[in-house]
Order: C-alpha cells, then structure tokens, then sequence
C-alpha cells in the first residue's frame, strides 16, 4: 500500500441516477450517473443517453466543456466538425470545446450513449429541457423544446449549430 490516501468508490445500477424525458429531435432519455450533484468529484460529469430509432441529437458545440461519447448499442452516425463517421457498438468519440457535433442514429432499435463531459455542466442541460422520467414510465413521449431554448442555451454555455 502507498502512502497516498484512498479515494472513495460509486457504484451505480442499471436503474440509479436522475433519468430525464428529451424533447425533439433527441426523442428518449438521459440518465444522469455521476455529477458534482451527487459526488464529492466537481471536474467531470457523466450519464447515459438513449436515443430512439431516428432520433438525433441536434447539432451543438460546448463553449468550454470537452465531451466523450461512447456508442455501447445502436447504429448511426456522427458529425464532427465537417466530417461524417460511421457508428457502430464499440465506437468512441473525444469532442473538443468548440467542435460542432450531431450524432444519428439510423437503426432499427434504440442507440445508447456514454457520455463523459469535463467540466461539469451537461447535466443541468437536460433538466433544463427535459421532463422527469418515473420508474415504470412507458414509451418516450414525444414534445418540443422549451419556448425559452435561446436563454437556456446562453445559461449553460452551447454553442448552437446550424442543422
């Protein structure tokens, strides 16, 4: 054993963590895992994002937040920056602040996403646009994005993008 002081350990279920209803076009839900909310940790955030058949998440740029976005199932696309990937399980993305992004997903079922987002702040995005998700809650609703969407993007700092 070092003489450096252990740090403490999370473990989090399928079922744990704050899970958020997404308005249009990111028709699904978010699972917000690990924040400064919830953990003694105030440099990173993290959660899941799950996004319907044909769903996507418009394209946006982080003023000053770097994002990894992992792809654990489902199928689609990425755009990043000017250029187009193919995404498939498995396929790991690193966004820079300031880099426009837009992520597709083509499938038939539904795609998942880890997302890990330095600094913190992505998690208080969701609960600004989205509704409470209920245990037991059935299919994705499906509704617009709130009226005040330019304020909110101001408040948590998105760069928006041109679709």
């Amino acid at each position: 054993m070092s003489d450096f002081e252990q740090g403490i350990t999370l473990v989090l279920g399928p079922e744990d963590g704050e899970s958020i209803w997404q308005p249009k076009p990111s028709t699904g839900f978010i699972v917000n895992k690990i924040n400064p909310y919830n953990s003694p940790f105030d440099n990173f955030s993290t959660g899941l994002q799950i996004l319907e058949p044909g769903a996507h998440i418009r394209r946006h740029a982080h003023e000053r937040q770097h994002e990894i976005l992992f792809c654990y199932r489902g199928e689609g696309y990425a755009e990043i920056g000017e250029d187009r990937h193919e995404l498939a399980e498995e396929s790991m993305m690193l966004i820079g602040r300031g880099v426009q992004h837009k992520v597709v997903n083509t499938g038939t079922g539904q795609m998942r996403l880890l997302w890990i987002i330095s600094p913190p702040g992505l998690e208080d995005w969701f609960r600004a646009l989205g509704r409470l998700k209920q245990p037991g809650d059935g299919e994705a609703p499906v509704f617009e994005r709130p009226a005040n969407i330019a304020e909110i993007e101001k408040q948590q700092r998105f760069v928006r993008g041109i679709d």
